[in-house]
């Protein structure tokens, strides 16, 4: 503004003299172009100059806006310096007023914090480890049931036999004696070649036979069958069958061990290991034979092998061989698996199949996969539902104390135990005991079942409910 005040004035002296010397010139020549184009470039002169003020006017007034900007800036950061040195020495005044305070200085302060930081992280890790080592035993679980529901389906095994003793059918009773003999020399006979006790007592036409070695036993039928198909019985006749019965026992023991190897997919196996498989043939463990047990331990143990990625040869032999030691516990003294692990490794089997079958009992720990997978297959297979025979007063207990439970209940008139005690059969009277009643009795009868007694598989419980009308018509 200052400026235009200035300049305004300069500029009407200027104007009014153009003005002047216009006027000279217009009236000099009134009639001529050139003083038209002079005024013309005049006013725009002017125009220009006008523009070039207000453009002046409005750089002053940014510049003096910038100033003021740049002075306000300057007072600010001052102003932020000073808090900024305020808020350190406020700080240092409260860590000394913590120190004093606390009794900690900040290095010690900050171990304490460290610590207490240290010890939340270990308490987090801790509880997510067990997390996941939880999941991780489920789905290992699982993953295991699993396996062994396969390798069980998979799997066709036939159920045990009890067979303690051998009973040879007679044509009548008059044989009896003629085994027995004159004073007794022919059954002393038979006993003493086949290791038997030969027992006859009032069982009709039947004598029965007894020895610990089922070898033993079944030399000993073949004998006596033989001489009682022959009629004729005298020591020098029964040595004789003996003999002819022994070579041919001899014989059918070395066909049953070779069998047992084709059937378990097994090869190479020495002929002695061979030939103790084939005495197996004639030996049961709680009324299971111990050959059959052996080929089908030899199955799981392929099959489980195979799903966990194991050595499926070394699993089948070691399953195959681990009972060989029960051939010869009558002979040898020791635990039968580690009599079956010195008779492998002294006829050339390799150390992973000795060492398995040495730990399937857990007298020695298992240190391979292959060794675990071996004792699974033991398990499974002596504990799968018909593998091994219960005692008959075991038997009839069972059967005794489920048909006492399913009787506790009201309303129940009459309890059937069918199938083994794999069925239990409630009949209930039906005045007493409507439909949801009968369906509550049968979930009773199935909780008291599990809660009191050891059975494998499943017990089915069926309430029936029969409502019957009768009339008469005459």
């Amino acid at each position: 503004m200052g400026q235009r005040a200035l300049w305004l004035p300069w500029r009407r002296e200027r104007t009014g003299g153009r003005a002047g010397e216009g006027a000279t010139v217009d009236g000099a020549g009134a009639n001529g172009r050139p003083s038209d184009e002079l005024g013309a470039r005049r006013d725009e002169i002017a125009r220009m100059e006008e523009r070039a003020l207000l453009e002046a006017e409005s750089l002053a007034t940014r510049q003096a806006d910038l100033e003021r900007r740049v002075q306000a800036l300057d007072d600010r950061a001052r102003n932020l310096d000073k808090e900024s040195e305020e808020l350190k020495r406020s700080k240092r005044v409260q860590r000394r007023e913590l120190e004093r305070v606390s009794g900690l200085s900040v290095a010690q302060a900050k171990q304490m914090l460290l610590a207490d930081v240290e010890q939340e992280a270990e308490q987090q890790a801790g509880m997510r480890l067990r997390e996941i080592e939880e999941q991780t035993k489920a789905e290992a679980e699982r993953r295991a049931r699993n396996i062994l529901a396969v390798a069980m389906q998979r799997l066709a095994a036939k159920a045990s036999n009890e067979a303690t003793t051998r009973l040879v059918e007679l044509p009548g009773d008059e044989m009896k004696g003629r085994i027995i003999g004159r004073d007794g020399r022919n059954i002393r006979a038979l006993e003493k070649l086949t290791g038997v006790d030969v027992i006859i007592d009032e069982t009709p036409s039947a004598v029965t036979l007894s020895s610990f070695d089922g070898v033993r036993r079944e030399v000993a039928r073949i004998t006596l069958e033989r001489l009682i198909a022959d009629g004729r019985i005298h020591p020098a006749l029964i040595e004789e069958t003996y003999e002819h019965a022994r070579e041919e026992i001899e014989a059918r023991i070395v066909q049953e061990g070779e069998r047992a190897a084709l059937d378990a997919h097994v090869a190479g196996v020495d002929p002695e290991p061979l030939r103790l498989l084939g005495q197996l043939r004639f030996r049961t463990s709680y009324g299971q034979n111990v050959l059959d047990h052996l080929v089908e331990c030899s199955h799981l143990a392929a099959l489980m092998a195979s799903e966990l990625g194991a050595s499926v040869e070394t699993a089948r032999r070691a399953a195959l061989l681990h009972d060989i030691g029960k051939a010869v516990t009558h002979e040898v003294e020791g635990p039968h698996a580690q009599v079956g692990a010195r008779i492998v490794r002294r006829h050339g089997e390799n150390e992973a199949v000795a060492h398995a079958i040495e730990a399937h009992h857990g007298e020695v720990e298992p240190r391979t996969v292959e060794a675990v997978i071996v004792q699974a297959a033991d398990a499974v297979s002596g504990a799968r539902p018909g593998a091994r025979g219960d005692a008959l007063e075991q038997y009839v207990a069972r059967l005794r104390d489920l048909e006492e439970i399913a009787s506790r209940h009201q309303g129940v008139e009459r309890v059937f135990a069918m199938r083994a005690g794999r069925e239990i059969r409630v009949v209930v009277d039906p005045g007493a005991v409507d439909d949801e009643r009968a369906a509550l009795i049968s979930h009773e009868i199935a909780a008291a079942v599990e809660g009191e007694i050891d059975y494998p598989g499943r017990i089915k419980i069926t309430v029936i409910r029969e409502s019957r009308a009768t009339s008469y018509a005459s």
